[in-house]
């Protein structure tokens, strides 16, 4: 089912996760997990669809405006570089790439379409380490966010 014109999708992956699973062990990888998952869930809302895809990646589903879209993401960098707190008291910094896609910029409301145009700008962030929005040579209309935001 294509999605509406301002439907927005997200894709987003704990950086550092191995790190943290096998340093500090699956539990502390689980509290991180599920701490990134509870983060989601609130910034999107009840009514936005919100899921892990498996491993340390999410996806979002939301409608946005475009001109809130840069607060909106923002907003959710803040939040997904939060401190998690463990279960022991420890605290693990946390972070997290976010890459997103938009009907408006990409000419399709596919789902597929969009979450594949979301995923290669999360990967395009976590590679150079540098928040973009906007059009870039190679990825035309995708958007990534990250540890520059």
């Amino acid at each position: 089912m294509p999605l509406p014109e301002s439907a927005n999708s997200r894709v987003s992956d704990a950086d550092r996760f191995k790190d943290i699973d096998s340093g500090l062990g699956h539990a502390a990888g689980d509290t991180v997990l599920a701490s990134i998952g509870a983060r989601l869930a609130a910034w999107a809302g009840p009514r936005a669809p919100t899921g892990r895809l498996g491993g340390d990646e999410f996806a979002v589903v939301l409608e946005l405006t475009a001109g809130r879209r840069a607060q909106c993401l923002e907003q959710l960098v803040r939040m997904l570089h939060a401190p998690v707190v463990l279960d022991d008291g420890r605290t693990v910094d946390a972070a997290a790439s976010v890459g997103t896609a938009t009907p408006d910029v990409h000419g399709t409301r596919d789902p597929t379409a969009l979450q594949r145009a979301a995923d290669a700008a999360l990967y395009d962030e976590k590679h150079t380490g540098r928040a973009i929005l906007g059009r870039r040579a190679g990825h035309p209309g995708t958007s990534a966010w990250g540890r520059a935001a």
